[in-house]
This record gives C-alpha cells, sequence and structure tokens, in this order.
C-alpha cells in the first residue's frame, strides 16, 4: 500500500453508542447499566467470541463510560482497576492470554470485590468459560456470572456499521465500495474499518472522492487478501 503521510483527526472513541449490537443487545444493555450504576446484581461479567466480533470495544466503551480516561492510548487491557468516586471495577481483555500469576491477582480481585455493591469485573476471552485453559476456581468464578456470546455481525450489519463509521469522519461511502471490502477483505471489523481510516486519508491526500477505483488504486493485493479462514 502507498506510504500514507498526512495528518487526519483520530477515529472515534468506542462507546456503547457507537457499537453496532446486531444480536448482542442484551450484552450492551447490561454493560451500559453496570457502568451507569452504583449497585449492580451482576458481580462479574464474561463476554467471549471470535476475534472482531466487539469483545474489546465493549471493553473500552465500559472503561470510558466509567471515566477510564488513561486507557486511551492502550491497545490492548490487560488487568485495569477502574477508580470512581463510588465504585471499583476490574476489566481483562483476552483472559486467555494471561500467566499463571496474573491469574492468581484476578481471582483475588474477584473476591476482594464480592461484598461491594458498586463493583463489577468485566472480562473477555476468546471461548466460554468452561474452555478456558485457566486455573479452574477463575474459570469457574468466571463461569459464576453473567456470560454473553458475542455474535459477530452479518454483512448488511456489516454494511451499516461500516457507513456509520464514515459517516464519523465526514465522509460517505458508496455500496459498491463497502460490498468491495466485504468481498476481499479480511471481515472483521478492526481490519474494515482500519482500510476505511487509511483510504479516507489517501483520499484526502489525493484531493479525490472516495470511490472503488480510489480503493483499488491505494490497495495491493496482500493488503486486502483474506487469510484463509
Amino acid at each position: 500500500m502507498k506510504q500514507l503521510v498526512l495528518e487526519i483527526s483520530p477515529p472515534a472513541d468506542p462507546t456503547f453508542a457507537n457499537f453496532v449490537t446486531g444480536q448482542n443487545r442484551e450484552a450492551v444493555d447490561v454493560l451500559t447499566n453496570a457502568a451507569q450504576s452504583t449497585s449492580t446484581g451482576a458481580k462479574v461479567i464474561y463476554l467471549w467470541g471470535l476475534p472482531g466480533c466487539g469483545k474489546t470495544h465493549l471493553l473500552r466503551a465500559f472503561a470510558l463510560a466509567c471515566g477510564a480516561a488513561s486507557l486511551e492510548n492502550s491497545a490492548r487491557l490487560r488487568c485495569v482497576p477502574l477508580f470512581g468516586q463510588q465504585t471499583s471495577h476490574v476489566l481483562v481483555d483476552n483472559v486467555q492470554a494471561l500467566d499463571d500469576a496474573q491469574q492468581v491477582s484476578l481471582f483475588d480481585a474477584i473476591n476482594q470485590r464480592a461484598l461491594d455493591p458498586a463493583a463489577t469485573v468485566v472480562v473477555s476471552g476468546n471461548v466460554a468459560p468452561r474452555d478456558l485453559a485457566l486455573r479452574p476456581e477463575l474459570s469457574s468464578r468466571l463461569g459464576s456470572g453473567l456470560v454473553f456470546a458475542l455474535h459477530p455481525l452479518s454483512d448488511a450489519e456489516k454494511m451499516q456499521a461500516l457507513s456509520a463509521h464514515a459517516s464519523s469522519r465526514g465522509f460517505g461511502l458508496r455500496d459498491d465500495v463497502v460490498s468491495y471490502l466485504l468481498r476481499h477483505a479480511r471481515r472483521d471489523m478492526a481490519s474494515l474499518i482500519g482500510i476505511l481510516d487509511a483510504l479516507d486519508q489517501y483520499s484526502l491526500e489525493m484531493g479525490r472522492e472516495i470511490t472503488l477505483p480510489l480503493l483499488k488504486q491505494m490497495t495491493q493485493p496482500e493488503f486486502l487478501e483474506r487469510d484463509g479462514d
């Protein structure tokens, strides 16, 4: 891909409002309520699903809803305590990657917050709790709370999400551009949005409207090629 050098506005922060829910409405509602409430019955919320289904987006949205501005430069959440005036939450992304010491720390954090009515532990992983290769007591504790399997977006929902993202950056997106991306690019939302952001910058650099020919001009086969799954 051609090197892009133009400075542009950063993408919008991940929020509950700009998350395209698809079949995940219940999970979004529970997380929204937990972030806004000082008393929630859900002590542990576990999200799982394939890469690109929105786990990290929802964790970061939860963090921002709680005022955790310190996460703005964090590419991946790990075990992050969130302290507010009346609440103390813990977020963990990709729990399957925690080492043994981190697993013990997370288990202790869950126990420490068991009596705090305002604290919620939100964790994401790649598989259901019972299938995690973690310490048995931690897997059991994660499965004892609310567990949500996040469903990937359909193509129609991805088109909606990409169009909304384009609008948030101030440009329109033609259907043929989106259709081409869905046919030829990696299909996870992070990759698709990354291509759109690069295309936005490239169009400004070239002084041209965003069209399918411009997308094809910007990209090279290896940039769009799927990874075979």
